[in-house]
């Protein structure tokens, strides 16, 4: 049998094997906040490299999750010269809940479907990149080496994981993120980028009935200073601002000393990220109720995910694999964030969202398709066979 007939076959025989591992991933805590945690998913991760003979390297972070990263040789070691010729399959271990999230609501299968914290988003993804790379460790023929990388902060912006992101992504040839797939089966190829920020203001209390008139309200500032940052909205462009966390005040008979409001950029084009950032320092700069003052803080950032020329022809590489494993994805836009977009503004062809399919993402109702397991990650091997020699 060839190899591509002999990863196939053997991934065929897997569903079980990657629910159990799936399984003690998702009841696992992993919140981007709990390094324990998520690092006891990396170690997870590690172990079932380290059965496969998959050499793995653990790359330390000092607030959130290590960095995994498996390695595979593959192509023809003699070539030399290129500096691009990695295939780099990339996935988060971080989820969004809080710790005990797990014993409240552990794995569970209900028909065809599987539930639990980060199920779909994305521990499935890193289940099928496992796999994928213990397929070719058993029987070879990758067109070039294989890297895996599981980072563990991606849900908060990827703070200490964007650079290890991008030095992986100067090296990629190709890089297939692990993201879910969309409810339809289809894939991403594109994304918005995002900038979380945090504005806080200061004003100066006074007893709101004996001297209101000594107080400044930071408050008040805060209210206008949400008004003008939600009037820069441009659905038509893409660019959307959301104020969605805000704190403040002392007590209700007191005028507010302080106030907070936290952002949410999302854009397109990466030319609006300037433009629209320029806009709301200008609305922090000024004080709307006199004698108030405030401060911007970027927290996090994500950069778009936009298709090049080379990304498109990676789409119908794996639009034809996964025809060949039972299914038509479509390449669609998200308005959601990724570390995609990190490895495409390094100038690697990238695709997102070729994870297992899910929905529901970020909630109690996540749900993951049990019956895409398999033809996802024949999908991907598949698309990996087709690179051929870099």
């Amino acid at each position: 049998m060839s190899t591509e007939t002999d990863i196939i076959k053997w991934l065929s025989t897997q569903r079980e094997s990657m629910i159990q591992v799936l399984r003690e991933m998702v009841d696992t805590d992993g919140g981007s906040y709990d390094k324990e945690g998520v690092d006891k998913v990396g170690a997870q991760v590690a172990r079932f490299m380290e059965a496969q003979g998959i050499p793995v390297e653990v790359l330390p972070q000092q607030k959130h999750g290590d960095c995994i990263r498996a390695t595979l040789e593959g192509g023809d070691a003699t070539r030399g010269g290129n500096a691009r010729e990695n295939i780099l399959l990339m996935g988060h271990r971080d989820t969004v809940f809080p710790k005990g999230e797990p014993t409240r609501r552990p794995f569970t299968i209900e028909g065809d479907r599987a539930f639990g914290p980060g199920v779909a988003d994305m521990k499935a993804g890193l289940v099928m990149n496992m796999f994928v790379l213990a397929a070719f460790k058993k029987f070879g023929g990758a067109p070039g080496p294989l890297v895996a990388l599981f980072t563990g902060d991606e849900e908060i912006g990827s703070p200490e994981g964007r650079p290890v992101i991008e030095a992986e992504a100067k090296a990629a040839r190709v890089v297939f993120n692990s993201e879910p797939g969309r409810p339809n089966g289809g894939i991403v190829t594109g994304r918005k980028g995002g900038v979380f920020s945090v504005f806080d203001i200061e004003g100066k209390a006074a007893h709101s009935g004996g001297n209101f008139e000594a107080g400044i309200s930071a408050i008040g500032e805060l209210a206008a200073k949400i008004t003008a940052i939600h009037a820069l909205t441009d659905l038509k462009r893409g660019i959307t601002l959301n104020v969605g966390l805000v704190t403040g005040g002392q007590s209700v008979n007191t005028v507010a000393p302080h106030a907070q409001g936290q952002i949410d950029l999302r854009y397109v084009e990466p030319a609006d990220r300037e433009e629209v950032m320029a806009k709301i320092h200008a609305i922090i700069d000024k004080s709307y109720v006199p004698g108030t003052r405030a401060k911007l803080t970027i927290k996090g950032e994500f950069l778009p995910l936009t298709q090049s020329p080379e990304a498109a022809k990676l789409f119908a590489t794996y639009r034809a694999a996964a025809a060949e494993s039972g299914f038509d994805p479509s390449g669609e836009f998200s308005g959601g964030c990724a570390d995609s977009g990190f490895t495409a503004a390094m100038g690697a062809p990238t695709l997102c969202a070729v994870g297992p399919v899910g929905g529901k993402a970020h909630t109690p109702e996540e749900y993951l398709e049990l019956g895409s397991l398999v033809p996802r990650a024949q999908a991907v091997a598949r698309a990996i066979l087709k690179l051929g020699p870099g």
